[in-house]
């Protein structure tokens, strides 16, 4: 069965297993979330649902957003996100999920925004070599070096590395471990770092890696 949950990135520690072994783990604060939505083969033609996380207040949500909350009936909520999943048959709308959908050794994948690295070269955005520093180098030791030739094809092809805007961007880590499950405080540990930084949204789904 397909397990889903929005939560927020709390930060990093570690704990000890029963050996005595150290476990590097990322704490998330995940859920309370509650079924905002809930789609079906026969009406939508896929089957979903649409989790609700954290309290805001009505104000702060847009007209269109104030009418699809009234329509589940539940609290104003700040972040919303589809999960598709096979069969939604097991949720309702208003339905509350917590931290123990998951528990001790299921495998997830999590989905978040990367830290922003902002304007960077081709060494640091893409592992680029730097050019020889002597005999005349020049001060270009770190720049892209030579994109092709002039005459043929006269122009840089789509997807040739450079500089730019680096990080920022939604990255998914797979198949990383539950080491530990708090559904009193909302609280799941995984083992490994996981996208963004402390407070930023995260999202927990089943691996794809069933293997």
């Amino acid at each position: 069965m397909i397990k889903a949950i929005i939560g927020k990135k709390a930060g990093m520690t570690q704990i000890f297993d029963d050996n005595g072994k150290v476990i590097p783990v990322t704490v998330i604060e995940a859920g309370p979330c509650v079924v905002v939505q809930k789609k079906t083969m026969e009406v939508d033609g896929y089957e979903s649902i649409q989790l609700g996380f954290e309290d805001v207040k009505e104000k702060r949500l847009s007209k269109p957003e104030q009418g699809h909350i009234k329509k589940a009936g539940v609290s104003a909520k700040r972040h919303l996100k589809e999960f598709r999943l096979e069969d939604t048959t097991i949720y309702n709308v208003g339905d509350e999920l917590k931290a123990d959908v998951f528990s001790e050794g299921d495998r997830v994948d999590v989905t978040g925004t990367s830290k922003g690295k902002g304007y960077t070269g081709v060494i640091k955005r893409h592992n680029a070599g730097r050019t020889p520093t002597s005999h005349g180098g020049g001060p270009v030791h770190r720049h892209a070096g030579s994109m092709g030739s002039g005459t043929d094809p006269s122009r840089i092809f789509k997807g040739k590395i450079g500089a730019g805007q680096m990080g920022a961007e939604q990255v998914t880590i797979q198949n990383l471990d539950v080491v530990k499950v708090d559904a009193d405080m909302n609280l799941i540990a995984v083992r490994g770092a996981i996208p963004g930084p402390k407070g930023s949204i995260v999202y927990l789904k089943n691996t794809v890696k069933n293997k």
